[in-house]
């Protein structure tokens, strides 16, 4: 098994992001790197049987964060008076997953060793699977929220506003990311229950302990 970050592989869609979608046109070598693990996987389950799970992450967020990741930033910023870049002018919206939701489908995935897919077509490849033990499965929420939403959450857990510096869109990123989790479901069960504002507070009640 082995996992990847969100699959931000396209455009702006009002339709959650699909492991059957087809991603060979990257738009950023972020999530370059992350189709190039995914080929290397499948060629080792192809010429050794050994059967792969990958994991595409939907914008993790929670204790223990990267410090380099943007709620460790807005929250540090926001403290200290600073102000925050807010890219596309504020109007992304990211699949926010609780990281306690990753953690129960990475755990739910291990006992769902991926097999053979019987029905896999050459002439109508499905990316997410193969006549080798190989299998892809998105892990979000499934329940895409707008930046600006997120931001409003820190500043209510946080007891200030946020002096937000808004900027186009960076060269390499995109609107939207929508997880569609329904393999995942479907396959092992998984639920994503955490909401955004139960999130965000867990999140916040950890920072103001962790940074005193």
């Amino acid at each position: 098994m082995y996992a990847s970050s969100s699959s931000v592989y396209g455009a702006n869609t009002e339709q959650p992001f699909s492991t059957a979608h087809g991603v060979n046109h990257p738009v950023s070598l972020y999530p370059a790197t992350k189709k190039s693990n995914e080929l290397m996987a499948h060629t080792y389950s192809h010429l050794y049987n050994i059967p792969t799970t990958g994991l595409r992450f939907f914008t993790v967020y929670g204790p223990w964060d990267r410090p380099d990741m943007a709620p460790m930033i807005f929250a540090r910023k926001i403290l200290a008076g600073e102000p925050v870049d807010v890219f596309n002018y504020g109007n992304h919206r990211r699949d926010f997953t609780y990281i306690d939701d990753i953690v129960e489908g990475v755990i739910r995935t291990l006992g769902h060793v991926a097999t053979s897919n019987p029905e896999w077509d050459s002439g109508k490849p499905d990316p997410a699977s193969s006549k080798a033990p190989y299998k892809i499965y998105n892990i979000g929420c499934n329940k895409p929220v707008e930046l600006m939403r997120f931001i409003e959450l820190l500043e209510q857990g946080l007891g200030r506003e946020a002096k937000k510096n808004l900027l186009p869109m960076q060269p390499g990123d995109v609107p939207d990311t929508y997880a569609d989790v329904e393999d995942l479901v479907a396959d092992v069960g998984y639920q994503p229950e955490t909401t955004i504002e139960t999130g965000v507070d867990r999140f916040v009640t950890w920072y103001r302990h962790y940074y005193h």
